[in-house]
């Protein structure tokens, strides 16, 4: 009864429980809706934007993933926070004004400070690099998309991290997002 009630609320599952798996098995079959007030759903995206700018949204997404693999505290509410708090910045910086007003709470600070680093540095090296160059209307829109992805592939719990093993899950590859492997000898 305590798994089914307090799971990604106060207890911290790990992600291969079964019964969390069988619990997010049944979320997906009945997806939530989101509310009116929820936000960054009034932002119009351009159509092209995911398929133009790919390689700096996947960029974004493994920065997500890196930064979690090794801050195991994060959890979706911290990413989506993080997330929307830049997306605002980028916001009024596409306009013409430097004004940013970074999460209060540490894992959310931390995750949007690395994202803004990254970016920055990005930025800078875009005629070095593969990303090419890009404006910070299309940052703040491709933050803006991540935001809503989270907010389709997380269930609203406290320490749910299905939107952040959903990153992990993209970059099967990178040994930097792999897990650390239990330390508990089994006879």
């Amino acid at each position: 009864m305590c798994c089914g009630t307090e799971r990604e609320a106060s207890i911290d599952c790990p992600p291969d429980c079964g019964y969390l798996v069988a619990a997010h098995r049944y979320e997906d079959q009945h997806p939530r809706s989101l509310s009116a007030e929820t936000p960054l759903l009034d932002v119009k995206l351009t159509s092209d934007i995911v398929h133009t700018q790919q390689q700096l949204l996947s960029a974004i997404a493994f920065t997500i993933a890196k930064f979690c693999s090794t801050e195991t505290t994060a959890a979706d509410p911290d990413v989506l926070a993080a997330l929307q708090a830049l997306a605002e910045s980028y916001k009024t910086l596409s306009s013409g004004i430097v004004y940013e007003r970074p999460p209060i709470v540490a894992v959310q600070r931390d995750l949007y400070n690395a994202l803004s680093a990254f970016l920055t540095e990005t930025k800078q090296q875009a005629g070095r690099s593969s990303f090419g160059t890009f404006k910070d209307s299309e940052v703040f829109q491709l933050l803006v998309f991540l935001f809503r992805m989270g907010l389709m592939r997380t269930n609203g719990r406290p320490r749910s991290r299905r939107f952040i093993e959903f990153l992990r899950g993209q970059f099967p590859g990178a040994q930097e997002l792999k897990k650390e492997e239990s330390r508990i000898i089994v006879p």
